[in-house]
């Protein structure tokens, strides 16, 4: 009994947000008892894309992809500066394809082994701003397109918006995010000559890319990532594409499907009953659309503050039409608390690890910056609603 309290203790601990999921879901049943309704409250084509992605994703990720690229850029690096830039940018941009949480889980373990090359005293000064700001640039990178995070896959579906007009909403809260991490690698890095030992560097790579070897495989998860891309656009059908990815990443290496982020799935399934009964709660759906009803924006960055962005975005999307203003509050509000995206714990995960000694000073460093910038976004946000308000 001990052993079985002990992994419900750890299951929790670990998935804590797919337990909330449920217990909302469980007690909404309570008041709306299961009927054939509930079936309609879940949203197949959504988990069938993100559960493609994922699977695409996992399987770059053995084949060693992002690290080989990681190494190639690193090569030619000699300053502090320009260290922390390409390792910042690695994860900015490579989240709006590969989304933040599988960016900072290629990169930020990559950090520590770059950063372990150029000495003691030069990791000491840099690991924690560093990871901290990958995890800042990992969670306003993946803001640019609908397959940066689960949130904006499953937003950009309800909002039934092109991609172009994904692009152009958020495209300028991301282009002033690059300038902002920019200007801190500026401030934060210095001139002084870095000495990377590339012999080391390059072997570490070696050891997770076999270029020759894996080439097929490589081409084959590009096209299916290719595919998953024609099923976000409307341009095939998500089913045929579920069963295409499935098919052929099963016959490829079966192995590759454990790594996906079924908690995940569940969680939103958890949240799509919660959100579908609670709609048909007369008093509670009125209350939700009332607090919401033009504050969306607002109201979705103070709500991921303490659920995060993404069962923020599940739970407001049901009580508003305002789609657009729930997709800028849940990427704006992916910064700020720790919880805020849960893309963020898994940087405080290896900090954890790595610098065990460190992760309070990385928590004030980590929640400062995370204002810092959400600050700045929400003034930006302020200053284009009142720009559109006067050409309107």
């Amino acid at each position: 009994m001990d052993f079985f309290t002990q992994r419900v203790k750890i299951f929790v601990k670990k998935e804590a947000v797919l337990c909330i999921a449920l217990v909302l879901a469980g007690i909404s049943a309570l008041f709306v008892p299961p009927d054939m309704a509930y079936i309609e409250y879940i949203d197949f084509r959504t988990l069938a894309i993100l559960f493609c992605l994922m699977s695409v994703m996992a399987g770059l990720k053995k084949a060693g992809v992002f690290a080989w690229v990681a190494q190639g850029l690193l090569k030619k690096v000699r300053s502090s500066r320009s260290l922390i830039i390409i390792l910042m940018l690695l994860c900015f941009f490579f989240s709006m394809l590969i989304t933040n949480d599988v960016a900072l889980i290629t990169f930020v373990p990559f950090t520590f082994i770059v950063l372990a090359l150029l000495g003691e005293q030069q990791k000491r000064r840099l690991v924690l701003p560093v990871v901290a700001m990958q995890t800042v640039a990992a969670n306003l990178g993946s803001m640019m397109t609908p397959i940066g995070n689960p949130q904006n896959l499953y937003l950009y579906g309800k909002a039934g918006i092109s991609i172009g007009s994904f692009l152009a909403l958020m495209f300028p809260y991301t282009v002033f995010s690059l300038v902002l991490l920019v200007a801190w690698a500026f401030w934060q890095g210095g001139k002084d000559t870095l000495y990377i030992n590339e012999v080391s560097l390059g072997a570490q790579a070696e050891s997770q890319i076999k270029p020759k070897a894996v080439l097929l495989s490589i081409l084959i998860y590009l096209s299916l990532f290719v595919i998953c891309l024609l099923s976000v656009g409307h341009i095939l059908p998500w089913q045929m594409v579920f069963v295409i990815v499935l098919v052929v990443v099963f016959m490829m290496d079966r192995q590759v499907l454990t790594q996906v982020d079924y908690a995940l799935l569940f969680t939103f399934i958890g949240f799509f009953i919660f959100i579908g009964n609670v709609g048909r709660i007369p008093v509670f759906r009125d209350f939700l659309q009332e607090i919401l009803t033009g504050k969306e924006v607002y109201t979705s960055v103070i709500a991921s503050q303490v659920i995060s962005n993404v069962p923020a975005a599940l739970l407001l999307s049901g009580f508003t039409e305002n789609y657009t203003g729930l997709i800028v509050g849940t990427n704006l509000g992916g910064l700020g608390t720790l919880i805020a995206s849960m893309a963020s714990l898994i940087s405080y995960k290896y900090i954890a690890k790595e610098e065990e000694g460190h992760k309070g000073e990385y928590l004030k460093l980590f929640t400062v910056s995370n204002l810092c910038f959400l600050a700045a976004l929400m003034l930006l946000h302020i200053i284009l609603y009142y720009c559109a308000a006067l050409f309107t």
